[in-house]
């Protein structure tokens, strides 16, 4: 599965590791991806995501229900 946050779109960004020599060789930044389980009352179940820590904020504010909409709207299957 592909390293990327199902609420903010996240994605593992690329760049340079810096040897003590002063060498480059590429490295990638993945996000901080962690699989949650979130009850959603509307639909009397639970769903599963694979988001960011920064996502899981998001959902701490906004709440679960809006952050299901805006997966959705991604076109993203919950």
């Amino acid at each position: 599965m592909p390293a990327r946050c199902m609420l903010t779109g996240a994605e593992p960004s690329f760049g340079k590791k810096v040897s003590h020599s002063h060498r480059r060789t590429s490295r990638r930044f993945d996000p901080n991806i962690q699989r949650k389980r979130y009850w959603l009352p509307s639909e009397g179940r639970y769903v599963r995501l694979r988001l960011s820590a920064r996502a899981i904020k998001t959902i701490d504010r906004i709440g679960i229900e809006a952050a299901v909409a805006r997966v959705r709207a991604r076109g993203e299957r919950v």
